[in-house]
């Protein structure tokens, strides 16, 4: 293990994946990015905590502490894009969602450099994602990698309006039975809270690559709106207003929703048939 990357060993049939809660960027990186608020602006806050309770159900989860700013995780390795003609990051991105530049001029990663990270970084953590697959698919029947992601309810460039809270990806029903869909959404339409299915978000590529239900590994993301669990703010963000603090009393409905949830994936993988 490194010190970057957190594996919390569980023994149910749920992993969770967490490729963009990490906020750390190694000083040699660090050193090339104009603005550090910036270079952390779209990890997704504090999500890693939203979802602390699941390691009691049983559930492994697997976190890099490191920026997706240093690497994404959640991108193709070959650098192909997830979502052909519409704006999106890369491997090692280069703007944020909202444009703007996280290098200064001449400081992007060139190709030496994104192989390097690659090989730091990204490989290291698909390492320990496939390792604990393995293991527990060894002992169950089925398995659930849930990927776990929140975005700000706003983003323009990305797409129009208000995010729904719940965003569902299954890569358009390729990465998981059709029951283990139907029983998250039903988890979600049993709270006060919106929901779509395979909408802007339809999995990153851990979804996409991990995802094998004829195997018996079942792949699905969920992105959240962070409003959920947090005051977002009406205005852009900026560095005087984001990222908001954690709120556990408003948190505590939306966290009352994902216990279903991930009580669901249990559920499906205990009995897939």
């Amino acid at each position: 293990m490194t010190d970057w990357l957190e594996i919390r060993r569980g023994d149910g049939p749920l992993i969770i994946s967490l490729p963009h809660t990490g906020t750390d960027i190694p000083a040699e990186i660090e050193a090339t990015l104009p603005s550090a608020w910036i270079a952390r602006k779209d990890a997704d806050w504090w999500v890693d905590r939203l979802y602390a309770f699941a390691r009691d159900m049983g559930a492994t989860t697997v976190r890099t502490r490191l920026s997706r700013t240093a690497i994404d995780v959640n991108r193709d390795p070959a650098g192909v894009s997830l979502y052909p003609g519409q704006t999106t990051t890369g491997l090692c991105p280069v703007e944020t969602f909202d444009g703007e530049p996280l290098y200064g001029p001449g400081q992007a990663p060139d190709e030496t450099e994104i192989a390097r990270r690659r090989a730091a970084y990204f490989a290291p953590y698909h390492t320990a994602l496939t390792a604990e697959i393995a293991r527990l698919r060894a002992i169950h029947p089925a398995i659930v990698v849930y990927d776990a992601h929140s975005i700000r309810s706003h983003v323009p460039r990305l797409f129009d309006g208000e995010l729904p809270q719940f965003n569902i990806g299954t890569y358009d029903g390729a990465s998981c039975a059709p029951a283990l869909t139907a029983a998250v959404e039903a988890a979600c339409d049993a709270s006060p809270f919106s929901r779509v299915t395979n909408g802007r978000f339809r999995g990153g590529w851990i979804t996409r690559h991990y995802g094998a239900p004829a195997n018996g590994i079942h792949a699905i993301q969920m992105e959240l709106a962070c409003r959920g669990y947090m005051d977002e703010p009406a205005d852009p963000a900026s560095p005087d207003n984001w990222p908001p603090p954690f709120d556990d009393a408003r948190a505590a409905p939306l966290r009352a929703a994902l216990e279903r949830i991930l009580s669901a994936c249990i559920a499906f993988a205990k009995d897939p048939a």
